[in-house]
């Protein structure tokens, strides 16, 4: 039997998980993309679509569309970037902080329900070498 792959295993561990994740948030109000676009502005600040898309990533195309939703919905602003005109900033507002604290509550069901399978070492293990992963440099 031949082992398979890491990068392999990854890949369809990753979308295991997030179908998992998206099949159980279908009544929710925001999707997967919303919910990671609005805790990254959360963290980070205003931001850049660029930035959110290479950050998060997220094809540019699937940004805007999500971007779109969530200032549609009031939660949050698009404004042109003050130091790149061709730029747009996007700014978390009140509104999508509210929806952000809403979606974090309902999300810890959804993520015990999806990691059960693992110990809660395990689990830490999985975020630690997730986030080793993470740290590497850009393969050029």
């Amino acid at each position: 039997m031949t082992r398979e792959r890491p990068d392999v295993a990854l890949c369809r561990a990753t979308t295991l998980v997030a179908r998992s994740i998206d099949a159980q948030l279908t009544d929710g109000p925001l999707t997967v993309a919303q919910h990671l676009v609005l805790k990254m502005l959360d963290a980070v600040g205003s931001c850049s679509q660029q930035e959110l898309s290479e950050q998060l990533r997220i094809d540019r195309s699937v940004m805007v569309g999500c971007v779109d939703a969530l200032e549609d919905a009031g939660l949050v602003l698009r404004e042109r970037h003050p130091l790149d005109r061709r730029a747009y900033a996007v700014t978390l507002t009140a509104e999508g902080r509210t929806a952000l604290a809403e979606a974090e509550l309902a999300m810890a069901p959804v993520l015990d329900r999806t990691f059960a399978p693992l110990t809660p070492q395990e689990r830490q293990t999985l975020i630690s070498l997730t986030r080793k992963l993470l740290a590497l440099p850009p393969a050029d």
